[in-house]
């Protein structure tokens, strides 16, 4: 997993939709999850890119647990194995998915 902090804090929807796909994701979209949703260990057959919009979301890898808060992206590797908590007011988040 990458990541990056505050990058993208005060960005537009549209401009952060934009760079996702310049980069070359094909699939872009915004996803909300409830306060408190958790997803226990996985993995995606694809590559992806996530840009929180609101709240806060801790992914914990094989590296450690990592929080993120508006403005921050992490990039999860295809086949990477990863969890995620959602903070107690929820998280919103723009997706990339190639």
């Amino acid at each position: 997993m990458t990541f990056e902090r505050g990058k993208y804090k005060g960005l537009k929807k549209g401009d952060i939709f934009e760079i996702l796909k310049k980069e070359g994701f094909k699939r872009v979209y915004v996803w909300e999850d409830y306060p408190g949703s958790y997803y226990p260990y996985h993995t995606h057959d694809f590559y992806s890119a996530h840009i929180v919009l609101d709240g806060k979301i801790k992914i914990r890898t094989d590296d450690g647990e990592f929080e993120f808060l508006e403005g921050d992206r992490f990039d999860v590797e295809k086949g990477e194995k990863h969890s995620a908590k959602v903070g107690p007011n929820g998280c919103i988040y723009i997706v990339g998915e190639k």
